[in-house]
């Protein structure tokens, strides 16, 4: 298990100035150097609810949002409060992103007003489009391709309750989504088995399964894709889920509670899985379909650990991205 040292400092070298918009952006040491950082201010944080020499004071950060969140716009809005910085909350309607003005154009503004760009938005080549017209830093914060600070938080959160995460299994099952996606980049990278079990046409995007499989090459990971959920949790440290219809696909709700009804958490499963086995999701939960109250409020859930850690992971993040070198 890579640590801080007891002086507190952090491994690898700064990211200052860096994007993230895909989870494979950073390398191992660079993800070590995010939890490293993350699990100081997480201890600092512990203490008094605040930070002696917050390192974001007088930094900016504009938040974009084309979808609603209760633990993104908190967690970033609130650490960056934290950090001693500032978050401005801009919804759909307030810039148009790639309507009301082209997407080159918001960088191009937004680069001159703020720090950095954080966006939650349906379609994942605007954020990359952000990225490579802004010269400050662009987080994404969720498209539809990946959802990179999920990742964080859950690798963050297996971290702390298993003391490592090389050679550990996780296994999703559901959905082959965005948050899948960025769970398989991440564990690839960290030398992780990410494992999923989906129903028939639910699977992950295939770029997505051959970029992990290049990724655990070094790394000595292992991915596996496949339709039984109790073969795909046996043996596994984690489980797993997420919603069954993700934001977009509305109108396709009725159609996947059929199709995932197999699919579901519940404590037979669990049982599957092992007895150290733990349980996550990434919330919001629709308790009763893809987990459920059982699994969700029981001793074996890591579910609101892994909540707290999207305040702490994105701490960290920012802290590399937004501060001074350190």
């Amino acid at each position: 298990m890579a640590v801080v040292d007891p002086a507190g400092t952090v491994p690898g070298a700064p990211l200052r100035g860096r994007d993230l918009v895909s989870i494979a952006d950073l390398s191992r040491p660079e993800l070590e150097r995010v939890f490293g950082r993350a699990l100081d201010l997480k201890r600092e944080y512990a203490v008094t609810r605040r930070h002696q020499d917050p390192p974001l004071a007088g930094r900016t950060l504009a938040m974009l949002f084309q979808h609603p969140s209760l633990r993104t716009r908190v967690t970033f809005e609130a650490g960056m409060t934290q950090l001693g910085g500032h978050g401005i909350y801009l919804a759909a309607g307030d810039v148009g992103l790639g309507e009301r003005e082209t997407v080159s154009d918001v960088a191009r503004n937004l680069e001159r007003f703020v720090d950095g760009i954080m966006a939650r938005v349906a379609d994942h080549d605007l954020v990359a489009e952000l990225a490579g017209h802004a010269s400050i830093p662009v987080i994404n914060a969720l498209t539809d391709r990946e959802h990179p600070c999920q990742a964080l938080a859950d690798l963050l959160t297996i971290r702390e309750r298993f003391g490592r995460l090389e050679g550990l299994v996780l296994a999703f099952v559901g959905d082959g989504n965005n948050v899948f996606h960025s769970l398989a980049l991440a564990g690839a990278t960290c030398g992780m088995e990410i494992r999923l079990a989906h129903p028939d046409g639910y699977g992950p995007d295939s770029a997505i399964v051959a970029q992990a499989r290049r990724l655990a090459q070094p790394s000595g990971a292992r991915l596996v894709v496949e339709r039984d959920p109790r073969a795909v949790v046996r043996g596994a440290a984690v489980v797993y889920t997420d919603a069954w219809t993700s934001m977009g696909h509305e109108a396709e709700t009725a159609v996947r509670r059929i199709q995932f009804a197999a699919y579901q958490v519940d404590a037979a499963l669990m049982e599957v899985a092992g007895p150290d086995a733990v349980a996550m999701h990434c919330l919001p939960a629709h308790r009763g379909e893809e987990i459920t109250d059982a699994v969700m409020d029981g001793p074996r859930s890591l579910i609101w650990e892994q909540s707290e850690n999207r305040l702490h992971a994105q701490k960290g993040l920012l802290a590399e991205l937004l501060g001074d070198d350190r």
